[in-house]
């Protein structure tokens, strides 16, 4: 089968959760024998044609005009990538279909599949209106509106949780046999060549100190406050402990003033931003993963801290709470709530036994449930019906 996807980021160029999330779908379905084409963004160091493995790369420049703002900026980019479909739909002699990721490549998938007679697939990885936890102003409104376009253009929309498939399903009044639930997972290697560094683990904690993780980007949706709100109370009952935040973003300065007013700061490391290979290491050293998100349509970062064998505690929120079961694979602690969140990073800490089980079912869980080959299977799946019907 041949296929084009349509994404605004892709390694090396990492914006959020979607480069990962295609880079692996398409490698693994490059793998097992089909042609993926990718369009994408460019950045200036990259090439423009690359045949990345098992993948064809296309990466455009976008426009060098001036835009007032984002939506305009996407609206060129748009452009720049419908030129290059139209290109390579020239050079190559057919398309079985098309995949389109979120909004932002929208109007490029629905030109294209017009022109072509070929069918659209969209994955919808988050909503506007689940990211701002409504819609309160005419850009919102204009990005929300995109996206129900976008879904309504699709022979089939994917989620990547059932409450994924529950917002899409009612924010767009989409009918429930147009929506297909088909996981992320997790490169089952990813941490394979690491191992536990002490050196590298002294530059962030001492050595009687646990380590407490959370890596994301700095943004009030992924919760990094509630977390920073938990502290005192772990500190009280448990004080040989540090608290490592990787990430950047709005959200960063306000956190370390916040941290300073609490009079904590210095039991919170913020690395700022972080390689791959530092991240890796640090996967290896610390002792539990927090990902407190308010907001979570999957949560891979979840699956990654699983992969790496530590024990996670999440929000019970979207995704991330169909991940885990509590007590099982992992905890979950009321969203919002730094309450409860500490009582779980007590509990992982003065009950090391318990870890030790958590985290050896939670990495059995990933193997078996979130490995590329599946989600790449169940997708391919999905395309050879619909080309069939079509």
């Amino acid at each position: 089968m041949k296929i084009l996807m349509l994404t605004w980021e892709y390694p090396p160029r990492i914006v959020g959760g979607i480069a990962r999330v295609v880079y692996n779908l398409a490698q693994k379905l490059g793998q097992h024998g089909n042609e993926v084409h990718i369009i994408t963004c460019r950045e200036k160091s990259d090439l423009e044609e690359e045949l990345d493995r098992n993948v064809y790369i296309h990466r455009v420049n976008i426009y060098d005009i001036n835009t007032n703002n984002f939506v305009d900026w996407v609206f060129q980019m748009n452009f720049s990538f419908l030129e290059r479909a139209i290109k390579l739909l020239n050079e190559i002699d057919r398309v079985d279909i098309i995949h389109a990721h979120d909004w932002l490549t929208a109007f490029a998938a629905r030109v294209i599949k017009h022109s072509w007679k070929i069918p659209l697939v969209s994955t919808i990885h988050a909503t506007e209106s689940g990211r701002n936890n409504g819609i309160h102003n005419e850009t919102q409104r204009y990005i929300s509106s995109i996206e129900w376009w976008l879904t309504y253009e699709s022979w089939m929309v994917v989620v990547n949780s059932k409450y994924m498939k529950y917002e899409v399903k009612n924010i767009f009044s989409l009918p429930e046999d147009k929506i297909r639930v088909i996981p992320n997972g997790v490169n089952l290697e990813k941490f394979d060549k690491y191992e536990k560094d002490i050196i590298f683990r002294n530059r962030y904690a001492m050595n009687d100190e646990k380590i407490i993780f959370f890596v994301g980007r700095i943004v009030n949706e992924k919760g990094v406050h509630i977390l920073i709100d938990a502290i005192p109370k772990i500190l009280k009952h448990y004080y040989k402990v540090k608290f490592v935040i990787a990430g950047k973003g709005p959200e960063l300065e306000y956190l370390q003033r916040k941290a300073k007013v609490m009079n904590i700061a210095q039991k919170i490391y913020f690395t700022g931003y972080i390689s791959d290979d530092e991240l890796g290491k640090l996967y290896k050293c610390v002792d539990i993963g927090v990902f407190p998100s308010l907001y979570e349509p999957f949560g891979i970062v979840a699956l990654e801290g699983m992969i790496a064998k530590i024990p996670v505690i999440v929000s019970d929120t979207g995704g991330l709470s169909e991940i885990i079961e509590h007590g099982i694979d992992g905890m979950k602690f009321y969203a919002g709530n730094s309450n409860s969140l500490a009582d779980c990073v007590l509990e992982m800490l003065y009950n090391p036994e318990k870890s030790e089980i958590i985290r050896n079912r939670a990495y059995e869980k990933v193997i078996r449930m979130y490995n590329w080959d599946t989600i790449a299977h169940q997708t391919y799946q999905l395309y050879a019906n619909i080309v069939d019907r079509s």
